[in-house]
């Protein structure tokens, strides 16, 4: 897809610390207003718009829930859950006091408000990871051969006292979901489901096959485990004689010899989940972390599988042949290292899951098999030049369904941890389709963990990471990241265009066209970023890349580079 950088001024960091809001121009000719609402957050995860018009928050690492005013940025701690966290702030403790012992990804997560929290159901149901199985044990407390670190988190149900501003009878509705140091998901949602509504958390796969997890089996694929799954609970309880299954319904699509919460199955890393209705139907949308490129959205349905680790992105067959992740350590199985199993064909694995498997309604970004294969290859040589690639990290989503921007109406929304933007994708008029190309807002060095839109469209609200890695490949944080652990206000101000810039390939370049764009992309880098980017370009290509570092070339050079550019910038544009 073309990217459509937003135009902002160089001096950003500058902005953010002056008290007067400050207007930034988006790619269609939006003009907005920007402004620090909130700072210094213990690592904000949640932001949302509620009825009161205030914003809630849940703070990762502080583990507190927060009402704040987006007028003032006047801050009320409605809550503060560190108690039920059943171990230490690893992240504040030097690894050799706690032998290495990880912080889960996330901490405090999911939040998410009664539709009538206003009016008679005042509940506020929370996620939280409360427990670390290795919190005792010597060392890191993981699993002996890289078998991962055993977290895990807890949903609650809250009464909000708006009296006294007040989180209080916690009633606890599932206290056994699996969690650990990566790829927690960690999103809660109330959303319908013919006229009725229902809870849906996002569970990740654990990091299952990658890093500290690489020997620990991945479940995704497996209806009887709640990794890497989107599950849907009740409300309230029901009638059910087991007091477990009273928060489960009883038509979830995997409740067979048991009651399950599995509403769908072959997730990655769902930390984005949207409800909207878009041509008269509602529709559930997730986004999702991809390993090496395919960070996916998706169209969620009652008992689908979207392929995961079997199929990543589409089924196009980039990774055939490969895995999800690799490793250098030859003690894990297979020929990549991993627990994640080896894709023989995407194709074949999309058509063996069956009617119910589902392909992404749009992917960030899918990379060539000859890239994909360099990447990982290097990456199980332990390689010290291992290899950059494009991806967004998507760590939230939206669906704006306001008419307030020319354009913007049915539009995904998504901020991106890796490369700090806010992503605008417009939906075709049913909601089942990416109508347009992928539009770029708001591009910053920092970490957007989440968006949350006023009622009337007019304002956006971000928050940032206050830690600028986590893991992956969403630990390329933007250097020089500034206003971490911020809240942000962006308000519409004039202009726009209700055009959208179609779905289109980037169009073809000639070999002359071609050669000139890749001399000058290499010839601008820096000894050590040329390294590693001709570290990441398929064997074949780096002679080539390496021509275009000479000062100059014979004839017969320079008609080898030219029959060469096109590949050669094709590679380059992957990174």
């Amino acid at each position: 897809m073309r990217l459509r950088l937003v135009v902002l001024c160089g001096m950003w960091a500058l902005l953010l610390s002056q008290a007067v809001a400050q207007t930034v121009v988006g790619p269609q000719g939006e003009q907005f207003t920007e402004r620090v609402v909130a700072r210094q957050l213990s690592d904000p995860w949640e932001i949302t718009y509620g009825p009161d018009n205030f914003l809630w928050m849940t703070e990762a690492k502080g583990y507190r829930v927060s009402r704040v005013d987006p007028a003032t940025g006047a801050r009320k701690v409605l809550l503060d859950v560190s108690k039920e966290r059943h171990f230490p702030r690893y992240d504040k403790i030097p690894d050799a006091v706690d032998g290495g012992k990880p912080w889960p990804q996330g901490g405090l997560m999911g939040l998410a408000l009664h539709p009538q929290l206003l009016q008679g159901q005042p509940y506020v149901y929370l996620a939280y990871i409360h427990s670390f199985a290795g919190a005792n044990q010597p060392g890191s407390g993981s699993a002996p051969n890289h078998g991962g670190n055993f977290f895990t988190a807890r949903l609650v149900r809250y009464q909000y006292d708006a009296a006294t501003q007040t989180l209080s009878r916690p009633l606890v509705l599932c206290d056994t979901i699996p969690a650990s140091n990566d790829h927690n998901a960690g999103r809660l949602l109330i959303a319908p489901v013919a006229g009725r509504s229902y809870l849906f958390y996002s569970v990740g796969d654990l990091g299952a096959g990658q890093f500290d997890n690489g020997g620990r089996p991945n479940h995704a694929q497996n209806p009887n485990s709640y990794e890497g799954k989107i599950l849907r609970f009740n409300l309230e309880p029901d009638a059910d004689p087991n007091a477990a299954d009273r928060w489960l319904p009883n038509d979830n699509p995997f409740s067979t010899k048991q009651q399950s919460a599995v509403w769908s199955l072959g997730h990655r890393n769902p930390q984005g989940l949207a409800y909207a209705v878009v041509g008269g139907n509602g529709r559930l949308y997730s986004s999702e972390h991809g390993p090496y490129s395919d960070d996916e959205i998706n169209l969620i349905e009652k008992g689908k599988n979207y392929g995961h680790p079997l199929v990543l992105g589409f089924a196009d067959g980039n990774y055939n042949g490969l895995a999800a992740a690799a490793s250098e350590h030859p003690s894990l199985p297979g020929p990549w290292h991993t627990t994640y199993p080896t894709i023989a064909s995407e194709q074949a694995n999309a058509k063996a899951l069956g009617p119910t498997y589902r392909d992404p309604l749009a992917t960030l970004y899918p990379l060539s098999h000859d890239f994909l294969t360099t990447v990982l290859t290097r990456t199980r040589s332990h390689d010290p030049d291992e290899p950059t690639w494009n991806s967004e990290a998507p760590s939230s989503l939206a669906v704006y369904t306001a008419n307030a921007i020319p354009g913007w109406q049915n539009s995904l929304l998504i901020p991106t941890l890796k490369r700090g933007k806010l992503v605008r994708l417009k939906l075709n008029d049913a909601g089942t389709a990416v109508a347009s190309d992928t539009v770029m807002y708001f591009k910053a060095p920092v970490r957007y963990r989440d968006v949350a839109v006023s009622p009337d469209g007019t304002k956006l609200y971000l928050a940032t990471d206050s830690a600028t890695v986590t893991s992956g490949p969403s630990q390329d944080a933007p250097k020089g990241t500034v206003c971490k652990g911020c809240l942000l206000e962006y308000t519409y101000v004039r202009g726009g265009s209700a055009t959208n810039p179609p779905v289109s390939a980037r169009e073809p370049v000639s070999s002359k066209q071609a050669l000139q764009e890749a001399t000058a992309m290499v010839q601008k880098l820096q000894p050590k970023d040329r390294r590693v980017k001709r570290a990441g370009l398929p064997p074949a290509q780096r002679p080539v890349f390496d021509l275009l570092l000479k000062p100059t070339l014979t004839a017969q050079e320079k008609v080898r580079a030219q029959q060469n550019a096109p590949a050669l910038l094709a590679g380059l544009r992957q990174q």
